[in-house]
């Protein structure tokens, strides 16, 4: 398990820095580069568009390669998302700014932002899968929170690399070639990777389903058919966790550097370090969901994230390092709480036989309401010179609306795994 649940963590982590480096990227230095003919506000705008594309690509990506994990098995979508989305990323990298080939340009970003975010649809299914498929039942939402923990290192990696070159070179050279060193280096990312999934073996859930001949032939029309509300509910239940991820992580980036004169180093330092403590944390909470169930620890981060994104737009407002990291800290606890769970929730909403399918799908249907507006509806609600407690009202109504879905979904932790626990609360000490 530790083997495989490595090769998951890899896989994800390399698919997320793709993923977040252009998200970086759009907040610093992508807007004048590729729209120099809009105003500062509307060039950020763009580039946070183009951002978004990315969010609306993955879930036709978690289609199509769903459909090859309940088809063909789990396998060959760990090796093919994880290739398409590094070859796109290096892509991005090489595109020649708006100076030099005009309107070409910011076409080309749209057009690899959109296989970078298909890649990824495809990525997390399988990635989840892998472990899930793999784990016994009493430790299933530890194991499958090692694909959860991904994103965080993802991220880790990539501003990493961005404040190391931003510190290192000076305005004019991070602007002229400096931001592309990232996307370059997803290549090399990309071959680690696949060297490490490459002896991954097919899950025991569908071989033993290609083997009893039970298979979907059309896995997206049957999800479609027989659980279309819950694919609904599982993507409003996860609109918050990617609204407020992407709001700490993008938006704040361009609002602490455009409105409050944050230095671009000292904003994505705070950043960081809120995430890497997500990341330590993703684990442990995982471990609390596999005792106490997948939907108590749902409704609990919902909830929380409901109550703290007017502190968070407070703490942000105050440009003070110690209290900006305390604001974005607080509202990744809250996130984390439900998506260190996720990675077993979904899988086990859904039969093995639409399993990649269907949890793909509703979780990048969740990435699509909580993740590809955030950013532009944050940035047009935040402009004027006082507090953006827009910001903080629409991700509160958003949060309002992941908690009232999270309410209508069942609790799926294993029937025997909930017995032994009250077993063992009912024996004598």
């Amino acid at each position: 398990m530790l083997r495989l649940a490595s090769a998951s963590l890899v896989g994800t982590a390399i698919e997320f820095y793709d993923f977040f480096v252009y998200g970086t990227a759009a907040a610093l230095v992508l807007g004048p580069l590729f729209f120099p003919t809009f105003s500062p506000l509307a060039g950020t705008l763009a580039a946070f568009g183009t951002f978004g594309v990315g969010f609306l690509a993955r879930p036709l990506g978690s289609v199509l390669f769903g459909h090859v994990g309940d088809r063909y098995g789990r396998r060959p979508v760990l090796l093919a998302s994880l290739l398409l989305t590094g070859l796109a990323t290096v892509a991005v990298g090489c595109v020649p700014a708006y100076s030099s080939i005009g309107a070409g340009a910011p076409v080309l970003l749209l057009l690899l932002r959109f296989l970078q975010g298909l890649g990824l649809g495809g990525e997390w299914g399988g990635a989840v899968l892998l472990t899930a498929e793999h784990a016994p039942e009493n430790r299933r939402g530890l194991w499958s929170s090692f694909p959860q923990t991904g994103p965080a290192v993802g991220f880790l990696l990539a501003n990493g690399l961005m404040l190391a070159l931003s510190a290192a070179l000076t305005d004019g050279q991070f602007t002229s070639w400096g931001w592309r060193v990232p996307f370059w280096a997803a290549g090399v990312l990309a071959l680690s990777g696949l060297w490490s999934r490459r002896s991954v073996e097919e899950t025991p859930e569908f071989r033993g389903l290609a083997a009893g001949g039970r298979r979907a032939n059309a896995p997206v029309a049957e999800v479609v058919r027989d659980h279309g509300r819950l694919l609904l509910l599982t993507g409003g239940a996860l609109a918050v966790g990617y609204a407020v991820f992407y709001a700490v992580t993008t938006w704040s980036l361009a609002y602490a550097t455009d409105h409050l004169g944050v230095d671009r180093s000292v904003m994505l330092a705070c950043v960081m370090a809120a995430v890497a403590v997500k990341g330590c944390v993703t684990p442990l909470v995982a471990v609390l969901g596999d005792r106490y169930g997948r939907r108590p620890l749902c409704l609990a981060g919902s909830a929380a994230c409901s109550v703290w994104m007017f502190p968070l737009v407070a703490l942000l407002r105050t440009a003070d390092p110690l209290l900006m990291t305390l604001g974005c800290l607080g509202a990744l606890l809250g996130m984390v709480t439900m998506f260190a769970v996720v990675g077993a929730y979904l899988p086990e909403l859904y039969p093995p036989r639409v399993r990649c399918t269907g949890a793909a799908v509703g979780y990048n249907l969740g990435g699509v309401l909580g993740g590809a507006l955030t950013p532009v509806v944050a940035t047009a609600l935040a402009e004027g010179p006082g507090p953006p407690w827009g910001v903080a009202a629409y991700l509160t109504g958003i949060a309002l609306v992941s908690l009232a879905c999270f309410a209508l979904l069942p609790e799926t932790r294993p029937v025997a795994v909930r017995t032994a626990g009250a077993a063992e609360a009912a024996a004598p000490a």
